[in-house]
This record gives C-alpha cells, sequence and structure tokens, in this order.
C-alpha cells in the first residue's frame, strides 16, 4: 500500500512539473502563423525605413519622423490613432492609438517607444545587412518592436482576430532620455495602463546562448547624489582632532560603506562621478563632475553621483534607508547629506500575475513547436517604460533577439522577428477570449 501511495505522489509530482500538452493551431492560429511568414520581406522593409530615419531622443523632429510612419501603419488596422505633443517636458511627442474590440476581452497595452540613443550627430548611421543579421542605429532597440507589433496586428487582422480585440498602443518619445517632470512626460501609458488589463512590452528579446528567455520583471533606475562640506586648512593636520580629515576622506568612507554594507539580491548601486577638493560641484545637467584645490589643502567640498536600481518598492525603501543611515555617521569636522532624484523608472516586481502571463505565453510556444521559455533574471535588463504600468500583469521582451544595443554596431536578428511576431499574435489573440478585469 505504502509503494503504490508513493507512486501515486512521484507521479502527480512529475506531472505537476510536465508541461502542458502542446495544443494544435486553430484554424485562426494558423492562418496568422502563415501571414507572418508570407509578409516577412514587408516587414524586413519596414524595419529598414524606421532605422534609416534618425530618431534619437533629442532630435524632436525624428522622434515625430517616425512617428508618423507607425501612425501610417496603425491606422489603415482600425486604429485611432493620435499624436501627444511633450514640448512642456522638452521632448517631441507621443504615439497613443486604440482599437475597439467586442468589450468582453482582455484589454492589452502594447508598449514600445520611437526613440534611440543615436542623435544626429551620432557616426553610427544608416542600415547595413548581412545574412539574417541586420545593423544600424535603434535595429534592436527598439525599431524591431515597433515592426514586430506591425506584424502580429496585420496577422491578427487576416485571421479575424483583431476586431474582437480592445487593444491600446503606447510609443514614447523619449524612453532613452524621459523628458521632466516625468509625472507628465509619462502621465498618457499610466493613464493608458489604468484602462488595461495587461501590459505587453516590445523591446528586444533575451536570449541565453541558443534560448529565449521570458522577461516578468525589470528593476528600477533612480539616481542619487552625495555632497559634503568638511573644515579645511593646510594639509600638515590632515586627520588631527581639531581639522579632522576632509571631505575626500568622508566621501571614501561612505562609498567604502555602501560596498561592505548594501549588497543584497537583485541590487546593483553604482558611483558614475566623483570630485572632491577645495571646491566641488556636479554640472547643471548632471553629466560631468569638476574641483579645484592644491596637494597641501585639506579638502572642504565633495561630490558623488551614482544610480540605485531596485526590483521592488519595498527593496527601494529599505536600501535608501541603510544609505542614509550611512551617509548620516560623518567622521569629525565633515558633514554629508543624500539625496534621491524620483525622476528616473520605479521597479516592476516579478509577481504572480506576470508569472502566469508567461504560462500563456508558454503554451503559445508549445503550439509553435518553439522550446519552453524559462523566466530570466532581471538584473540582465534595464529600466523601462513598462515599470510604470506594473500595476497590471506585463511581459517584457516582445521584441527582436540581437546584440550591442546603445553601442555602435548594434544588431537585430532577423531569423527572431517571425516568431516574436506569431508569439505576441497567437497570445494576444488568445487572451481577447478570455475575460476582462473589474475596474
Amino acid at each position: 500500500m505504502r509503494s503504490t501511495l508513493r507512486a501515486l505522489v512521484l507521479a502527480a509530482g512529475l506531472l505537476a512539473a510536465a508541461p502542458a500538452v502542446a495544443a494544435p493551431p486553430t484554424a485562426a492560429e494558423a492562418r496568422m502563423i502563415a501571414t507572418v511568414k508570407a509578409e516577412h520581406g514587408r516587414n524586413v522593409e519596414l524595419l529598414e525605413k524606421l532605422v534609416r530615419v534618425n530618431s534619437g531622443s533629442m532630435n524632436l523632429k525624428g522622434v515625430e519622423a517616425v512617428g508618423g510612419m507607425m501612425r501610417a501603419e496603425l491606422e489603415p488596422l482600425g486604429f485611432q490613432v493620435r499624436w501627444i505633443p511633450m514640448a512642456e517636458t522638452g521632448r517631441s511627442g507621443h504615439i497613443v492609438a486604440t482599437h475597439k474590440g467586442n468589450g468582453r476581452g482582455k484589454r492589452m497595452l502594447l508598449i514600445g517607444h520611437l526613440d534611440t540613443v543615436f542623435e544626429p550627430d551620432s557616426p553610427f548611421q544608416g542600415w547595413t545587412r548581412r545574412a539574417d543579421t541586420v545593423e544600424g542605429p535603434g535595429v534592436g532597440d527598439m525599431k524591431g518592436g515597433l515592426v514586430i507589433i506591425v506584424s502580429a496586428l496585420r496577422a491578427m487582422q487576416a485571421a479575424g482576430t483583431l476586431k474582437d480585440a480592445d487593444i491600446t498602443v503606447v510609443l514614447t518619445g523619449d524612453e532613452e532620455k524621459p523628458g521632466s517632470p516625468i509625472a507628465i512626460a509619462r502621465r498618457d501609458l499610466i493613464a493608458a495602463g489604468r484602462s488595461s488589463d495587461v501590459a505587453l512590452d516590445f523591446e528586444g528579446l533575451s536570449v541565453e546562448g541558443d534560448r529565449d528567455i521570458g522577461s516578468i520583471a525589470r528593476r528600477s533606475s533612480n539616481s542619487w547624489t552625495i555632497r559634503v562640506k568638511a573644515k579645511s586648512g593646510h594639509s600638515s593636520g590632515v586627520c588631527t582632532e581639531g581639522m579632522g580629515c576632509g571631505a575626500n576622506y568622508e566621501l571614501a568612507r561612505i562609498i567604502e560603506a555602501f560596498r561592505r554594507e548594501l549588497p543584497e539580491p537583485n541590487l546593483t548601486f553604482n558611483v558614475g562621478m566623483i570630485a572632491g577638493g577645495a571646491k566641488a560641484a556636479a554640472n547643471a545637467g548632471e553629466t560631468g563632475v569638476s574641483a579645484v584645490g592644491k596637494t597641501n589643502i585639506i579638502s572642504a567640498e565633495a561630490v558623488a553621483l551614482g544610480d540605485i536600481r531596485t526590483l521592488s518598492n519595498e527593496q527601494e525603501a529599505r536600501v535608501r534607508a541603510k544609505m542614509q543611515a550611512i551617509v548620516a555617521r560623518s567622521l569629525p569636522q565633515a558633514q554629508a547629506t543624500i539625496e534621491f532624484a524620483d525622476t528616473g523608472y520605479p521597479p516592476m516586481a516579478p509577481t504572480a500575475g506576470n508569472k502566469a502571463l508567461l504560462r500563456k505565453l508558454n503554451e503559445v510556444n508549445a503550439t509553435l513547436g518553439l522550446p519552453e521559455m524559462s523566466q530570466g533574471d532581471p538584473a540582465r535588463r534595464g529600466a523601462g517604460d513598462i515599470a510604470f504600468v506594473s500595476f497590471i500583469d506585463g511581459l517584457v521582451g516582445l521584441g527582436m533577439a540581437g546584440e550591442g544595443a546603445h553601442a555602435p554596431g548594434e544588431t537585430a536578428d532577423l531569423r527572431s522577428l517571425d516568431r516574436q511576431a506569431q508569439r505576441a499574435a497567437l497570445l494576444m489573440s488568445r487572451l481577447t477570449r478570455e475575460p476582462r478585469g473589474k475596474r
């Protein structure tokens, strides 16, 4: 009896751990799969056109031009497209496009961005293709994702599933260099999230080895500044009771204490810039620091700037408290302060809802005959716009695979275009058949 019970328990455990049986594609899904394949060349042509238009975040006309190109793709699919100017934040603007379905299924928010890190003065421009590898500014981050959005929606239209889908597409024009104040810069994205049940982010696909990875979390990105004031005088008195050690020693104490006391899973804290001397300051844009002084003067001022990345709001609050406590332990004759600039990106935690959404994507993978996608390490991704709507379930990385994002020589793998568009089309069509949430 005991051996029988053990066998039953073991069998139940194996059954629970086994992947879901692959459901064959429905007729509509087969049509979507075929449509994506048939339109591969058309999609590559669109990608080239988008890449050849420079849309660095501060190239306001270029960003708007890419927005116009996306309008031309979305309107024929039945979307009402609005261009929302962002002059008040110092940026170009956003695309917000809405498609009204049957009002019953999950309301989906598709997230992307029109801008790249490559401004018009960057030497990295143009388009190069070598077999299935394409190179160009923003080809992977994230003009490839824009093409996948269009490809998936076209496939849904061809299969008749788009007509029932309630979808909002938000394409920000300043993801790489957000405008300020951030509350206005992300106002329309957050509003769209409030009216949606699921968020799908079309930034680049994570790949480890030859396996596609599922991304259900992104860490925050916020900056901090430490300023130190200290008693100054002749260096012959440094670290004496009456003079103290100066601002540079105090700043060094703080940075070293960060290194020793702060580490924990999913946390990084970077010290990007340091300066100290008789006078020290950061420039107005906080893109540089400077100091003046002499070797025989005890440093009176020091400044350091860096960032902090966490996986949850709770972790962010806890780590900030630790940093503040370390800063407060000032050496004699020195005083340090730390300020956090909440103008960056919030975290997107790996919630149960996000995990469930990844399981649904893996059901799509089974239908497509693709390997299951394991849950990726959030530390391997940067911050992103989807974090502003992390109050709804979300998936990240539905764009193209590639290498070298944000650097000259950025590439995208054209082989990933079809499978990502097919994944997105099938997933969205299935979500359309699920009951929406109550809001």
